[in-house]
């Protein structure tokens, strides 16, 4: 299996930057088609738990609409062959005092490249143990 073939890194590059203007800006319609459509697609968030698309769906409806503006502190993608890939991200929000981080497992499936499954939390300081 080759790792980070040059084409397919900047193919995911191009998608995660795609997800991250789509997340930071509320873009529903382009979160939803970057999930894979799938009953088998997982989403852990900051206090919540999502199984099936139609429960990130749901969730996301349900949140209100705003703005995220947040600092991309690092990030380090790595694809698996053509067809596999995974994103890590450490984040800051605006709003936020403690770094948040990220990470998605992407497929490229007939549609194009898809989450499979996230996580999203925030980093555990001194000041928030949580």
């Amino acid at each position: 299996m080759q790792i980070n073939i040059p084409e397919v890194l900047a193919e995911v590059r191009e998608v995660c930057e795609r997800y991250e203007q789509a997340l930071v800006n509320n873009d529903l319609a382009v979160l939803d088609e970057l999930f894979w459509d799938s009953s088998d697609t997982v989403r852990y968030g900051f206090a919540e738990n999502l199984y099936g698309i139609e429960a990130i769906r749901q969730y996301r409806a349900g949140q209100p609409h705003r703005v995220l503006p947040r600092t991309i502190l690092r990030q380090q993608i790595t694809t698996y062959g053509r067809d596999f890939a995974i994103n890590f991200l450490e984040f800051q929000r605006l709003d936020v005092t403690c770094p948040g981080r990220q990470s998605q497992t992407w497929l490229r499936t007939p549609l194009g490249w898809r989450v499979i499954a996230a996580h999203v939390s925030w980093l555990a300081t001194e000041q928030n143990s949580f």
